[in-house]
């Protein structure tokens, strides 16, 4: 458990992470190009880290945690490589669905075979280098993930992949994140159409490969900027591209209701400032970005700004359920947020008698102990249960966090 207490001032300049989104696909371009030199600045999160081992090591039994892009990408990778491989995780990666991406691979001709529950991991994957390709369909909603892992394995197959992504295509940006860096691989791959992506067979190139800054990570900025009591604070996050490739980097725009100004001092390098008061009300669809919902939720609750946020459907398969979290946590606070459906969480300011000293339940999830570390800055202190799960994503966030 760590209590936090906010300082009095907001401002500096801060080293964050690199995109760990990024760094998962050139990991896996990169081995699929067989070049043994590692892109530069990888994420140090533990994602990557987990990934960057099971490509260096590929023993017999793989393990990676709770990393679920990990899952997803080496389920792919693994049924394409020659060789005999069990993969597994953590009990909250054993109740992670991964069937239709399993499914997927064996349309395609991959053998896998579950070794549990059906339909969940872990799994047993015989790889082999000469499945064929060709057509393929499927739902466009499912984690952006399975769609990544199937574009990225897409040109070592023989008839390369012709995908038809069915229904409302969740996650779009993070698909178009996967597209642009195969290109920057060298191989040959477009939208033929609003659902349909054409991926040609090919060799991917030995390419140099440097990692811009994480834009999720610098959500927990945005917020506490958002929160801080500094009437002029100013944080400097250098590292993060103006043309970025990240759907997060969306962050700009969606903090400006709530009174954050993004400033970009040059290419690479935002500054922070507070601009104006925060509305009264929030109004997104976070279908492309929905590792922002948990920190733009707790932010406007603490704002008193009303919010109904849609596009969330994908919230209830991440490292926990993330909407029942925050409904959880978020009463401790004196705060009831409802669900409309399966996709929208919103709050009309509905309130509830708040604990006297809150212990926030983090679900062995990275983003909810993020989420609500700057909540501090609005009660003066908090306490974060398993704060170490931060490492998942942000390894060095309690060192970089204003506390006093």
């Amino acid at each position: 458990m760590l209590k936090i207490s906010s300082g009095n001032q907001l401002r500096g300049r801060i080293a964050l992470p690199a995109s760990k989104s990024i760094s998962n696909r050139a990991l896996v371009l990169n081995a699929l190009s067989g070049n043994t030199l590692l892109p530069d600045n990888l994420s140090d999160s533990d994602d990557t880290q987990v990934m960057l081992r099971a490509l260096q090591e590929m023993p017999e039994t793989i393990d990676i945690g709770a990393a679920g892009t990990a899952m997803r990408f080496l389920t792919a990778y693994l049924s394409v490589t020659p060789g005999e491989h069990t993969i597994t995780g953590t009990e909250r990666m054993k109740h992670r669905p991964i069937g239709i991406l399993v499914d997927a691979l064996r349309q395609l001709g991959a053998t896998i075979a579950y070794e549990g529950e059906e339909g969940f991991p872990p799994l047993r994957i015989v790889g082999r280098d000469d499945l064929e390709g060709g057509e393929l369909s499927v739902p466009g909603n499912v984690s952006s993930q399975y769609i990544s892992a199937l574009l990225m394995i897409a040109p070592t197959l023989k008839k390369g992949l012709r995908l038809t992504l069915t229904g409302i295509i969740a996650s779009r940006p993070y698909l178009n994140m996967t597209i642009s860096m195969m290109r920057d691989f060298g191989v040959e791959v477009e939208w033929e159409s609003d659902n349909v992506i054409n991926i040609h067979s090919g060799s991917y190139l030995h390419r140099a490969y440097t990692i811009e800054s994480d834009w999720s990570a610098a959500s927990y900025w945005y917020e506490m900027v958002a929160l801080t009591q500094d009437e002029s604070p100013c944080v400097i996050l250098p590292g993060l591209f103006r043309e970025s490739l990240q759907g997060d980097s969306a962050v700009c725009e969606m903090f400006r209701p709530l009174g954050v100004e993004t400033t970009f001092i040059d290419s690479q390098t935002v500054q922070l400032s507070r601009s104006g008061k925060p509305s009264k009300h929030l109004e997104l669809n976070l279908i492309g970005q929905p590792d922002l919902a948990q920190t733009l939720i707790v932010c406007c609750t603490m704002l008193g700004t009303t919010f109904r946020f849609s596009g969330l459907a994908s919230l209830k398969i991440k490292e926990t359920n993330r909407t029942l979290a925050l409904q959880t946590e978020l009463r401790k606070l004196g705060i009831v947020i409802h669900e409309d459906g399966d996709s929208v969480v919103f709050w009309d300011g509905e309130r509830c008698e708040p604990e006297d000293d809150p212990l926030i339940c983090t679900y062995e999830d990275h983003r909810m102990a993020m989420a609500f570390a700057p909540v501090c800055m609005v009660r003066g202190s908090i306490r974060i249960n398993n704060p170490e799960v931060v490492s998942k994503s942000y390894p060095n966030f309690w060192k970089d966090f204003p506390c006093s």
